[in-house]
């Protein structure tokens, strides 16, 4: 049986290589291991650690190494950086056993020539402490400080200003809240609350969501027998708001184009009393099993999953109420919650603006008048978010803005992300 730190260094060199996402490698490795609870939680906390931390672990460690990162061995930089980890990071771990396992690690995976440059390394890192550059007031500085990539910094610093910008960063590091969504066509919040205390779990309602709830100690959610019953789904509380934007109700025909793996189509469910219909839709087949999979363990009749492309117009389609665009996007508001994504280049996404208003050109066909149409991205970036909906308003006639807004993390305690409504003019 391998210990929880081998996983995690073999896990994080596949992250490097493949450039994959972290929530689903450590779900697969999690899915297939026989590691204990505990084991299972330090081994998330040593991946989700190293992601997070990674620029102000390389700062640390650049203070005593002779050659830059990029020419270690990637074994050798991964060993280094699970080590400092522990020592700067996880006070639990006495600092001697964090130097020592980072060594048997180089000893165990080949690079054992580099075991002696890993003890000194992390002996003067452990002896030093957690260091910082001077606090200049740069973006350089903060880059270190918070572990995101400068140009990121810069983005958000022109659109939003230093002091959001901050309350950004700050809320990245650490813990995410799990938050979850009460099935109100089965059970109550506060129902809910004693049941899921029944079973170990706290659960307190979300301070700006109503029938969210936040968890704590909850451990694995689908082995919770209130879980299998489908009294909940997982939610953000973000993507909880965006919903109660649409406000669906019983009897509608709602649309949502890019649904898997199907919570928001869920959520509009229960908004509508399952009462009506939601045609889930998904460019992948595989994804359109989740959506079904979802709504019927949570007895969701009117959720009606189905392939489809949400860039081509289907003329065959009735119209709807209701049409969510939840579109393609950088994600930078997930960077809490999937911390990889703050390594991705703005410049690389310049492409999605058009994607995601091309969604939404094909998705106004479907609006019945009187009718409201919803765009939403996760992403904390005005190219995708105010632009595209400006450039909507723009070159379509007929439709008013009724909701622009940005939810930031340290506001909601949420996934940052950007929402709009639309209303298209007439009678229904």
């Amino acid at each position: 049986m391998k210990d929880p730190r081998q996983l995690a260094f073999e896990t994080l060199l596949k992250l490097w290589k493949h450039q994959s996402y972290s929530n689903l490698s450590i779900a697969g490795v999690l899915g297939s291991s026989d590691l204990s609870g505990a084991d299972k939680s330090f081994f998330t906390t040593l991946v989700y650690g190293v992601l997070e931390r990674k620029l102000t672990l390389d700062y640390n460690l650049s203070l005593y190494l002779k050659e830059p990162l990029k020419k270690l061995n990637p074994k050798v930089y991964t060993a280094l950086l699970l080590g400092a980890y522990q020592v700067l990071f996880l006070e639990k771990v006495p600092d001697h056993a964090a130097i020592n396992e980072a060594v048997k690690l180089t000893r165990k995976n080949g690079v054992g020539f580099a075991s002696g440059l890993c003890n000194a390394v992390l002996r003067k890192v452990a002896s030093n402490g957690f260091c910082l550059p001077e606090n200049d007031g740069s973006l350089e500085y903060y880059s270190v400080l918070y572990s995101v990539p400068v140009p990121l910094i810069r983005l958000w610093v022109d659109a939003y200003g230093l002091e959001k910008t901050e309350g950004i960063l700050q809320d990245a590091l650490g813990p995410r809240p799990l938050t979850v969504r009460v099935n109100t066509t089965r059970t109550t919040a506060e129902e809910l609350i004693a049941r899921l205390g029944e079973e170990g779990v706290t659960a307190v309602p979300h301070e700006a969501v109503g029938d969210a709830l936040v968890l704590t100690s909850a451990g694995d959610l689908a082995a919770l027998p209130s879980f299998r019953d489908g009294l909940f789904h997982v939610q953000d509380a973000a993507s909880q708001l965006c919903c109660q934007n649409v406000e669906a109700r019983p009897g509608m025909t709602v649309y949502d184009l890019c649904a898997a793996p199907g919570g928001k189509s869920c959520t509009l469910a229960e908004h509508m009393h399952n009462e009506g219909v939601v045609r889930a839709y998904d460019l992948y087949e595989k994804r359109v099993g989740l959506i079904a999979e979802n709504a019927a363990r949570l007895g969701l009749s009117i959720v009606e999953p189905a392939v489809g492309d949400a860039t081509e117009f289907d003329p065959e389609r009735p119209l709807a109420d209701r049409v969510l665009c939840d579109v393609p996007c950088a994600g930078y508001g997930d960077i809490g919650r999937k911390p990889e994504i703050r390594f991705k280049d703005p410049g690389s996404v310049d492409n999605l603006p058009a994607l995601q208003y091309d969604i939404l050109d094909k998705a106004e066909q479907y609006v019945v008048d009187g009718g409201r149409l919803i765009y939403s991205t996760c992403s904390l970036n005005p190219a995708e978010n105010e632009a595209v909906a400006e450039r909507f308003l723009e070159e379509h006639d007929g439709w008013d803005l009724v909701l622009m807004k940005t939810y930031f993390p340290q506001d909601y305690h949420c996934d940052g992300f950007f929402n709009a409504v639309f209303e298209k003019a007439g009678e229904r």
